[in-house]
C-alpha cells in the first residue's frame, strides 16, 4: 500500500543522526564566524580611535592658532581641548612644538603670532583578536599617531602666557 502525500515521517535515529551532523558543521563554521565578528569589531575600534583623535588634533589646532589659553599657559589649554575633544581615550602622549620664522624648533610651546605648531598625538589601543593582534606584535597593541600643523594667526603676544 502506498503512504499518502505529505506523510513522510523520520524515525528517531534519522533525527539524531542529523543533529549530529549539524552539532559537526557549526564546529568547523563557528572559529571563521567569531574570527570575522571579533575581526570587524577590532578594526570598528581601530576606526574610531584614529577619527576621534583626529578630530580631537583638529579642534586643538583651531583653538590654538587664535592665541587663546584659559587663564593657564597656552600648551596647559590646548592638551585640556584634545582630552575634551577625545571622547575618553586615553591619550599615550601629546607633542606640542613651534617652528619661528628662523627655523628654531621649540618643543612644548605653543609658539607666537605667525609661528608654525605641530601638534602630535600617540595612543595605543590592545586589539580583542589574537589572530589579527599578532601583526601588531607581542603586545598585540595598535599605536595610533595623528598630527596636525598650522601657522598661529598674528595675534597680540602680550595677551598670551
Amino acid at each position: 500500500m502506498k503512504k499518502p502525500m505529505g506523510s513522510d515521517v523520520k524515525s528517531g535515529n534519522t533525527i539524531r543522526r542529523c543533529r549530529g551532523e549539524s552539532l559537526v558543521e557549526f564546529a568547523l563554521v563557528a572559529p571563521l564566524f567569531f574570527l570575522l565578528v571579533f575581526g570587524i569589531t577590532d578594526f570598528g575600534r581601530l576606526f574610531f580611535l584614529q577619527q576621534t583623535l583626529q578630530f580631537a588634533v583638529r579642534e586643538a589646532g583651531r583653538y590654538a592658532v587664535t592665541g587663546q589659553h584659559n587663564g593657564t599657559n597656552r600648551v596647559a589649554s590646548i592638551q585640556e581641548v584634545i582630552q575634551n575633544a577625545s571622547q575618553g581615550i586615553t591619550i599615550g602622549s601629546i607633542d606640542i612644538r613651534s617652528v619661528n620664522s628662523a627655523g628654531v624648533t621649540n618643543i612644548g610651546s605653543a609658539g607666537g603670532p605667525r609661528d608654525t605648531v605641530v601638534i602630535t598625538l600617540t595612543t595605543g589601543i590592545k586589539l580583542i583578536t589574537p589572530m589579527i593582534g599578532r601583526f601588531f606584535g607581542t603586545s598585540q597593541t595598535y599605536t595610533s599617531k595623528v598630527s596636525v600643523s598650522f601657522m598661529n594667526e598674528p595675534f597680540d603676544p602680550s595677551q598670551t602666557n
